[in-house]
């Protein structure tokens, strides 16, 4: 039996709308001698991140424990502290192709939101990327508590677009948020760039 068509869109942020250019955090690194990829292992530590992403600390205390880590490493705290505080005045670029998808899916009735794992500086990137007014919903994993891709987060996505989950598209670039979506009853599209724009305006009823 053929599914619904999705009438209303889940669009994730870093890796589908916004994007990252990863010579920055390597020019950081060369210009502190720091070993190759250090920043994003140490950042992306899970035990370090699922508790920003769920807002149990803030950003800042992220950043702070991201900074002590890297100074054990290189045995300068001072260093290693401007060395993060260069890397995070970084904060991505929109992919314009996914935006313009964005507006004109909008434009045609279709409620769109934003879910993703972040933390309590999302507002804060999406005025400074000027995003303000672009989404119908915003679901921060570290505003509700819990993050993708457990099934609560897909209900309270579905509940913000007011939306059945049956009705919902979630596109994301990580697999093992796809098969959450789906298990959690949406429709979700594994994205791996802008090949998938004709995908996702023929999935939605607009």
């Amino acid at each position: 039996m053929a599914r619904e068509r999705a009438t209303a869109l889940l669009v994730d942020f870093d890796g589908v709308l916004r994007r990252w250019d990863p010579a920055v955090a390597a020019g950081v690194e060369r210009e502190y001698g720091l070993s190759e990829g250090v920043l994003g292992e140490i950042a992306m530590q899970w035990g370090r991140l699922q508790p920003v992403l769920t807002g149990r600390v803030s950003h800042a205390e992220w950043v702070a424990s991201v900074a002590d880590a890297l100074a054990e490493s290189v045995g300068s705290p001072e260093r290693a502290r401007a060395a993060i505080e260069q890397w995070q005045r970084y904060r991505g670029e929109i992919d314009p192709d996914v935006l313009a998808l964005v507006r004109e899916v909008r434009a045609a009735g279709v409620r769109v939101g934003l879910g993703t794992n972040a933390t309590d500086l999302l507002d804060a990137d999406l005025a400074a990327l000027g995003l303000v007014g672009e989404l119908d919903v915003v679901v921060n994993s570290s505003v509700i508590g819990v993050h993708k891709p457990a099934p609560e987060y897909f209900q309270a996505a579905c509940a913000a677009l007011e939306t059945p989950p049956a009705r919902v598209l979630c596109v994301d670039d990580q697999d093992w948020v796809i098969r959450g979506a789906r298990a959690a009853g949406l429709s979700a599209y594994r994205w791996s760039g802008p090949e998938g724009l004709r995908y996702v305006r023929a999935a939605l009823a607009y």
